[in-house]
């Protein structure tokens, strides 16, 4: 989203604190991918746990320098830490997913669209939330880069919908229970159709150029996306199904 975003009209701060979330979230990637398997339940090869650590520390580096680089106003130079940082994650991604030996395989490729409409809808709310945030300590900016990314973030919900109704019709009859329901439900009510809402809302608010109440519908919206996630990662524990 930092890519998309219109960065000349963002100050420099508001980058320098998302370099230094980057690298918090690095670290958590690093020490939590032992846990991470293939799309058949396998755990990850040791070459590929091990290119997706090294990825991560890339990463790590690459938030570093940015925070630095952002701080002193280099924006020319931050720009390219932020494209390390977006290398770097996506080479991550690949490896945990498999290599490019899956993705060149249907179900691999389709895992992959998956985890990346993950990241794109992660990505669309928490920035979006974030940014409205920084309109507090930066109130004459203007509010063109959060309605660009509440456009994105409506985008990345919709990728995401269309992946998760193409999964939803590959697990067949293989939603069974009370329970296997009830998680769908909330994956597709609180991670789809909430968020897309709350993208629809945010934008009409933003014609009025109140920045805080989008704000606060930005912050709901990043509390659907992870309810939604997170029931979505306890159906392809059972299913190995992206729903």
């Amino acid at each position: 989203m930092w890519c998309l975003m219109p960065r000349a009209k963002v100050t420099s701060g508001f980058f320098r604190i998302q370099m230094l979330i980057v690298m918090g979230l690095s670290v958590l990637a690093i020490l939590t991918m032992g846990q991470l398997t293939s799309d058949s339940g396998e755990r990850l090869s040791g070459n590929l746990l091990r290119d997706a650590r090294i990825a991560s520390g890339i990463g790590l580096l690459s938030g570093y320098l940015g925070s630095i680089l952002w701080l002193l106003d280099r924006r020319r130079a931050g720009t390219i830490a932020m494209a390390g940082v977006m290398i770097a994650t996506l080479t991550s991604l690949i490896c945990s997913r498999g290599g490019m030996t899956t993705l060149a395989t249907p179900t691999g490729a389709f895992h992959f669209l998956s985890s990346f409409a993950t990241a794109g809808v992660l990505g669309g709310s928490v920035t979006g939330m974030l940014l409205g945030h920084w309109y507090l300590t930066a109130p004459t900016m203007s509010i063109e880069p959060l309605k660009m990314l509440s456009w994105y973030f409506v985008a990345a919900v919709l990728f995401r919908l269309a992946v998760s109704a193409v999964g939803w019709m590959l697990a067949g009859q293989s939603l069974h229970g009370g329970v296997q329901w009830t998680w769908f439900a909330l994956r597709w009510l609180a991670g789809i159709v909430g968020p897309l809402a709350i993208a629809m809302m945010s934008l009409r608010i933003l014609r009025y150029r109140n920045t805080q109440a989008a704000t606060g519908v930005l912050f709901a919206g990043v509390i659907l996306t992870f309810i939604g996630e997170m029931s979505a990662s306890l159906l392809y524990s059972e299913l190995h199904v992206p729903l």
